[in-house]
């Protein structure tokens, strides 16, 4: 995965952005912009990671942007550990990249951060992946297994290898459920804790890997390994979606980027981009 910001028209570096914006108001507050086109446009500073978060909202930028008059401004960020710190400190008006279990466990975390769920845009399932093996059923004993190091995505990973017979999770382990929450673990496999970010690089050194829909996409693990099983997407709670800093929620110009995120191009731009790996959701607010 490439480490450095890509810099392209329209997206500013989260370094200058933090510099340069942390002062500004709510994005119904900003001073509209003066576009090419002689129009004013209300700017939103939006951080995601590279894929498929930030080529959504390029889409949108490029495609449908203008007539809502937005001008975005995408911030990539390539791990999970910055987006909300910047959206909390004021660095962006919204970021688009976790689901509602990671912002929670963010929160729990972080009690000072006050930050609202927008809705859900989309759901990418998570996958266990593997360079060596071919189907669930090689997992052999002693195996290692990387699984995100989170404990939203670490929760996700371990109920897909529950489902998949690997390791049986406690009644009630729930979506945050953690290594002791394993009651029984038959082939005594070995978890390996890896930032979610490195999964795919990881898939080198350990047997299989249960890998974030992003960052297997970001790396091209369709086409170098093999995919030994999904996750469940019917009724999941982990749609990605659209956040702001609470009070935001309402604002006139993140309310357009909200319709425009669930609109039948972006629908079809998803469906069309990543065939059925990257799924549009209807929406949601916060629960």
């Amino acid at each position: 995965m490439n480490s450095e910001l890509r810099k392209i028209s329209g997206v500013l570096g989260a370094a200058a952005l933090a510099v340069g914006l942390s002062a500004c108001g709510s994005p119904s507050e900003q001073a509209a912009e003066e576009d090419s086109g002689g129009g004013d446009r209300t700017t939103l500073r939006v951080g995601a990671t590279p894929v498929p978060h930030a080529e959504v909202l390029r889409f949108v930028q490029e495609e449908l942007a203008a007539d809502a008059g937005l001008n975005i401004q995408i911030v990539e960020f390539t791990d999970y550990n910055q987006p909300n710190a910047a959206l909390a400190e004021g660095e962006i008006d919204a970021n688009y990249f976790q689901t509602k279990p990671f912002l929670a466990d963010y929160e729990n975390g972080n009690p000072d951060a006050d930050l609202t769920w927008v809705s859900d845009i989309h759901l990418e399932a998570f996958g266990l992946y593997s360079e060596s093996l071919e189907e669930v059923g090689d997992i052999e004993r002693g195996a290692e297994i990387a699984v995100p190091s989170d404990a939203s995505n670490m929760g996700r990973a371990l109920n897909l290898l529950d489902a998949e017979g690997v390791i049986t999770l406690a009644e009630g382990a729930g979506e945050t459920a953690g290594e002791g929450d394993i009651e029984e673990n038959p082939k005594d496999v070995e978890l390996v804790p890896v930032d979610a970010a490195q999964l795919p690089r990881s898939l080198a050194d350990v047997d299989a890997a249960v890998v974030n829909g992003n960052f297997a996409l970001e790396a091209g693990l369709a086409e170098s390994a093999n995919a030994l099983a999904w996750e469940e997407t019917e009724g999941s709670p982990y749609g990605n979606g659209l956040v702001v800093p609470a009070g935001q929620e309402d604002d006139e110009n993140i309310a357009k980027l909200d319709e425009l995120l669930h609109s039948e191009d972006v629908r079809a731009f998803m469906e069309e981009e990543w065939n059925g790996v990257v799924l549009p959701l209807e929406g949601g607010g916060e629960s």
